[in-house]
């Protein structure tokens, strides 16, 4: 039963404590064990599994991660239980509702195709798959190409939608798409997931499909949501998409029986009746409305029209489209058509696209090679080396011959049956160069493409323009990074598919260029596990290229990948190499991006005098590159770096310096780090302007939906306010960036803000709270590789320490002296990290 079909008398303070109850079952500990693996008191707990007090939400997250369950579907229970009271009285004033605020959630998501206006038939199919669903909620429809299985899959979920309102997604599975791999349920996981807007933190990376399709189960788990699996291969591909607890629903079709999902009751379907044939034929063609035509005055011949389409429906469909749009024709004219074809399918597909022009007949047939499931306007343009006018035209008349499909407005896609005879026929009537000039002309266009959007959204500094072959003449143009974040979005799958044709082409240029284009946006929205893999492949190419700059921003960008995939050693091997190849080229702006990047993993491996090197070495690269935005951004993080240090003063000037230096992009990035550093760095002599540029830059992360940023200004929010004594409010800021980290599940990112965290304990007088942030500092850092951080912990606890017990506190800063790198070779008492300040 879902939170809101509970009875009005049940007691959800109570409710809640059972549920306690059974997560202590899980860890199978007893309650002093609990409490001290979960940081509470033992009393407090005991009052919590009684139900004599309701617990703090962090004590419910903390119990919820020792046992691995996610804590969001107890927070409507735990907030019922809060909050006891009942709602005060209606009153015949009108309450308006506040406006939304700036990014909040967007409306459910509704993908779900067109339901068309003509289903016809399958009454008990229909119903066997709304009463499946209401008691196993989900249901696989399968039968033979053709058949109708999404078109009743669909009509069934538009029925289901006011039950289901908070989401009908609907996917492409391809499990029998020619000339394309069945989507990998990682990838459909993702799609899934991305549908739901389930911010890219959230989704686990580096991880199996098993934790992936927890994660979307625990996602759908709150939800009532309907979601179509279109062309599944098989049970293996569709069995980790499937709903778990909770109300969800989903239909799955296949041409196949997909035996292997024994709990999933199946929906077979078979061809239509004679009579359910001749109703849709007549229906489709316009003839229905009990006027005698053409398909009544001659029964004979549409008796053969019935035959020639197998009583498929799709080939119904197609018949009675060219009849339709055909009022010289007879019947008899239609079946002639028809008859030419080589079989049941290609004769209603053959007989449309012979009505064409030779121009829409060509496009028709190249639309076969496109490599994505969807496509625009632009693609078809450059497919077909039209003007993009001419692409709308033809595409509109490819859509009236419902030989296109258009599932939402500017998206176009072919159905798996026309797919395939538009590749039949380009490779049966079109010479191999034709078809590499036109899959080559595509390729081009996605390269061009998302440079524009790249360029919309700059994140450190531009990527180079793009070298590919000849840009398109009208690209796709992009106002701002909303809209080219919006891109990206819909064309995700089909970039990623545009690279698996440029490798199976040979097309090793655009092999190269395409991930890096894509690089801002998988910093914002995606994961590194893809970016990881892509990069790889584009050294390999790179290296087919011979090019020795393609090498070397290849071997940088595959480094950039490995950092922030957490694998350091890794990194570092790839910056190597790209360094000798940078020197060699000499191109700069290359060169300063590398070290900028070498910066940054230096500092996280304990390192001070070389980040603050490469810093400074970047930023005289970025001014003779007259790159005002890649300067701006190396002097914020060498002002961030002295900021660590305890160089406030130097720190402050720098940032100040960065913050006035024009650049494109008032939000991202530079302005954000800057605006960060000089908050914290002059947090004790100038309060009131500190916080202000430390809420700017708090408001910028929220702007940009970026929540990892949004923590981090959250946390230095806490330094800087601890440096004015505020403890309170301080603590306040902490928690709120550790909640942040605990709802997107990312511990690994804690590892920036525990001794930070930790300081403020400490001078708050909660030093056993500061000496466990500390230790668990100390238990994360090692196997990230931060050692800066390492440092950072051993000194923390040092000072916790001096008053109580100097002999462990001169152990602890021993330690941190030898954890880091340059120890013995330059890093001087006044070198060393200042205490609470990483993470800011």
């Amino acid at each position: 039963m879902v939170e809101h079909d509970r009875t009005v008398g049940a007691d959800p303070q109570q409710e809640l404590a059972a549920r306690l109850r059974l997560l202590q079952e899980l860890s199978k500990r007893g309650v002093r064990a609990l409490a001290r693996d979960a940081g509470l008191s033992s009393s407090s707990l005991s009052r919590y599994l009684s139900g004599r007090t309701v617990p703090p939400w962090p004590a419910v997250i903390a119990l919820c991660r020792l046992v691995q369950r996610d804590p969001r579907p107890l927070r409507p229970l735990w907030e019922r239980a809060s909050n006891p009271l009942p709602a005060p009285p209606r009153t015949s004033r009108q309450v308006h509702p506040p406006a939304p605020p700036a990014g909040a959630p967007r409306p459910p998501r509704n993908d779900l195709p067109r339901d068309v206006p003509d289903f016809t038939g399958r009454e008990d199919q229909l119903t066997a798959v709304l009463d499946g669903l209401g008691d196993s909620r989900v249901i696989a429809v399968d039968g033979m190409a053709g058949v109708g299985k999404t078109c009743l899959a669909v009509h069934a979920a538009h029925r289901l939608t006011a039950d289901y309102p908070d989401a009908q997604l609907y996917l492409d599975l391809h499990g029998f798409t020619e000339g394309r791999k069945p989507l990998d349920p990682d990838r459909a996981l993702r799609t899934l997931l991305a549908a739901l807007d389930v911010p890219s933190e959230k989704v686990p990376q580096e991880v199996g499909v098993e934790e992936l399709a927890a994660c979307w189960r625990s996602e759908l788990a709150h939800r009532r949501a309907v979601v179509v699996l279109d062309n599944a291969a098989d049970a293996d591909q569709v069995r980790p998409l499937l709903p778990g607890a909770g109300p969800s629903v989903a239909l799955v079709t296949s041409r196949n029986r997909l035996l292997g999902l024994d709990e999933v009751p199946p929906v077979s379907l078979d061809v239509l009746t004679e009579q359910e044939s001749a109703e849709l034929l007549a229906r489709a063609s316009g003839e229905a409305d009990g006027r005698e035509g053409r398909l009544a005055r001659d029964p004979e011949a549409t008796a053969e029209v019935l035959r020639l389409c197998g009583r498929l429906p799709l080939a119904l469909r197609l018949a009675a489209a060219r009849l339709r749009h055909r009022p010289g024709w007879t019947v008899g004219i239609l079946v002639e058509r028809m008859a030419e074809g080589a079989s049941e399918f290609d004769t209603a597909f053959a007989m449309s696209v012979r009505q064409l022009d030779r121009a829409k007949a060509r496009l028709f047939r190249l639309l076969g090679l496109l490599p994505g499931s969807s496509f625009d306007e632009h693609v078809a343009a450059a497919l077909a080396d039209v003007p993009l006018r001419s692409a709308r035209e033809m595409l509109e008349d490819l859509l009236d011959a419902h030989l296109v499909q258009q599932p939402a407005a500017g998206r176009y896609r072919l159905h798996d049956l026309v797919h395939q005879h538009a590749r039949h026929a380009t490779m049966e009537q079109d010479s191999s160069a034709e078809r590499d000039r036109a899959l080559t002309r595509v390729l081009d266009h996605y390269v061009h493409a998302a440079a524009a959007a790249d360029a919309a959204m700059p994140f450190l500094s531009r990527s180079r323009e793009a070298t590919v072959d000849r840009p398109p003449a009208e690209p796709p143009h992009f106002d701002d990074k909303i809209a080219a974040l919006i891109w990206f979005g819909t064309e995700y799958l089909n970039l990623l598919a545009a690279f698996e044709a440029a490798e199976e082409a040979g097309a090793d240029r655009h092999l190269c260029e395409l991930p890096r284009f894509m690089r801002s946006y998988f910093a914002r929205r995606c994961g590194t596990t893809m970016l990881n893999g892509l990069f790889e492949r584009s050294l390999a190419a790179a290296q087919r290229l011979g090019d020795p700059l393609q090498l070397a921003e290849a071997h940088s960008d595959l480094g950039f990948a490995r950092y922030n995939a957490g694998r350091m050693a890794e990194a570092s091997a790839a910056y190597e190499a790209a360094a000798q190849l940078v020197s060699q080229v000499g191109d700069t702006r290359a060169e300063a991006e590398l070290a900028m990047r070498r910066g940054y993993l230096a500092w996280d491996e304990g390192y001070v005098e070389e980040p603050l090197g490469l810093f400074r070495l970047a930023g005289k690269l970025y001014a003779d590159a007259d790159c005002l935005m890649g300067t701006a951004h190396a002097t914020a993080y060498e002002a961030w770096a002295l900021l660590q240090l305890g160089l406030r003063e130097e720190a402050a000037q720098l940032a100040r310096t960065a913050l006035e230096a024009p650049h494109a992009d008032v939000a991202w990035p530079p302005t954000l780090t800057a605006l960060i550093t000089l908050g914290v760095a002059i947090a004790h002599e100038d309060p009131d302007e500190a916080v202000g540029h430390l809420h700017r830059a708090l408001a910028l992360a929220r702007e940009d939906g970026h929540q990892h940023n949004e923590a981090w200004c959250l946390n230095c929010l806490g330094v800087a306010l601890r440096r004015m004594g505020r403890y309170e409010e301080a603590l306040t800021r902490h928690e709120q960036a550790f909640a942040l980290l605990d709802a997107l599940f990312e511990d690994h990112w804690k590892i920036h803000f525990l001794s930070a965290y930790g300081e403020t304990c400490r001078l708050a007088g909660l030093p056993d709270q500061a000496l466990r942030l500390h230790h668990q500092a100390l238990e994360l850092a090692p196997k990230l590789g931060h050692h800066h951080a390492e440092a950072l912990a051993h000194e923390g606890i040092a000072a916790i320490l001096d008053e109580t017990d100097p002999t462990a506190a001169a152990e602890h800063r021993a330690a941190a002296r030898a954890v880091l790198p340059d120890h013995g070779e330059g890093r001087t008492a006044d070198r060393r990290p200042a205490p609470g300040t990483s993470g800011c």
